[in-house]
């Protein structure tokens, strides 16, 4: 038998009513037990994405925390998600690892098997075994307590849901929070993307015992806007540093040997593409076009994106100087990024910048904005530059080019230094923040 959701109808603004809908109290636990929590991890995030190929940044996290609880603690990990028909419930530990290993195959070398984005026979029958099921009564002797897990935003904007699914599995609820720039920065997010992103704060507030931030800037903008808003009330945030894969990969032979910079990450208008773009059309008009790198711009178009798009399709002197290359899987782009003289992150907010350790990871110097979230896992190794000091940039990059480049040769030098956040590392992070919380 399956557990419906129980506002799957509130999304499109349809009245709630019937006795499903009473008001239920979350219920508590009491005094602490010595037994560890039972850890229900919500993949929701994951099974929504069963049509594309390629992860987003998201979707990598809610992977990396499945692998890490699945090897570390599995005998109190258990799966759960909203699956796509509406539905909440329980996955069958054996189904979701499953899912998880051919869901990460596919990252791996996507192209092969199924078509991007489009609906598949593989993907039809992941989503049907997937389906979930009732939660069981907690176990005593097994975990005193539960603590539901959720570290993507999927579905924070429905409060009412978060709400039944703790009452109904009688847990505490920890999530993570990757940024707050909807809220931060309106003019850079969807047109809804503000109210949305307020809408799942409202319910990190209400109903979160515990927060995860993935950076120190993440926590403060929380706190921050909490407070303002008039729901100071004591929130306990831990600050754990996402962690990177890992990632081996030998630099590409289609570039020829030319010299070339890449960007990682969705084209819209955050990410500052138009200062990469508005520069190497200068370059291009200075020097021509076989003395100019490249630019190879990794990443799906997203929204409210089109000054960038018409540059890229209608701009001349970026034809085959600026290379679009889409949303690849991991086989694709890691050869991509390891051969770059660097990759370029002009973005103006990040909740963390995931592309710029990995890079760090792979050898790849880095040219980022300087902002708190690049600061913070870059310093002292990257170099930082204003979003908006394009001469600054476009300095950085023709050093870079260059073969002999001291600039470029001196960052590699400080990189030695440097030690890559892991997933083990945030991930037992997270679990000793849980475990050590005073339920």
């Amino acid at each position: 038998m399956l557990d419906q959701d129980f506002d799957s109808h509130d999304e499109v603004g349809q009245p709630l009513h019937g006795p499903r809908y009473a008001s239920v109290p979350i219920l508590g636990f009491g005094p602490r037990q010595r037994s560890a929590p039972e850890i229900i991890l919500d993949l929701s995030r994951l099974i929504s994405r069963v049509r594309f190929n390629a992860p987003t940044g998201v979707d990598r996290v809610e992977m990396a925390y499945a692998k890490q609880l699945l090897q570390f603690a599995p005998e109190r990990l258990s799966f759960a998600a909203v699956h796509p028909t509406g539905v909440y419930g329980r996955l069958p530990t054996a189904a979701a690892a499953a899912f998880l290993h051919e869901t990460e195959q596919t990252w791996i070398g996507g192209r092969h098997d199924r078509q991007s984005g489009v609906w598949s026979a593989k993907a039809v029958r992941a989503l049907v075994r997937m389906l979930p099921r009732l939660a069981p009564e907690p176990i005593p002797e097994r975990c005193s307590e539960r603590v539901y897990l959720q570290v993507s935003p999927h579905h924070l904007d429905r409060p009412r849901r978060i709400r039944n699914i703790l009452a109904r599995e009688k847990a505490r609820f920890v999530c993570l929070v990757h940024d707050l720039i909807p809220i931060e920065y309106p003019e850079h997010a969807r047109p809804n993307g503000k109210s949305l992103h307020a809408r799942r704060m409202e319910t990190v507030s209400r109903f979160a015992d515990a927060v995860i931030a993935a950076s120190e800037s993440t926590r403060r903008s929380l706190l921050g806007y909490l407070a303002h808003q008039g729901r100071g009330r004591d929130l306990d945030v831990c600050v754990a540093p996402l962690g990177a894969d890992q990632i081996r990969a030998r630099a590409p032979t289609q570039f020829g040997g030319s010299p070339y910079f890449v960007f990682v990450g969705t084209i819209e208008p955050r990410k500052n593409h138009l200062l990469l773009l508005n520069l190497w059309r200068r370059m291009v008009d200075e020097l021509g076009p076989h003395v100019t790198p490249r630019l190879v711009l990794v990443g799906r178009r997203g929204w409210e994106n089109e000054n960038i798009v018409d540059m890229l399709d209608r701009c001349p002197q970026l034809v085959g100087v600026v290379e679009e290359r889409g949303q690849l899987c991991d086989q694709e782009m890691w050869p991509i990024v390891a051969g770059a003289r660097a990759l370029v992150m002009p973005s103006f907010a990040e909740g963390f910048g995931l592309p710029v350790v990995e890079a760090l990871k792979l050898g790849v110097p880095v040219l980022c904005s300087d902002i708190p979230a690049h600061r913070e896992i870059a310093d002292p190794i990257a170099e930082f530059f204003d979003p908006l000091d394009g001469p600054s940039w476009r300095a950085a990059i023709s050093d870079y080019a260059s073969p002999t480049s001291p600039r470029r040769q001196a960052q590699l030098s400080r990189m030695r230094l440097w030690k890559a956040p892991t997933w083990e590392s945030h991930v037992r992070a997270a679990v000793e923040f849980i475990d050590g919380e005073p339920w």
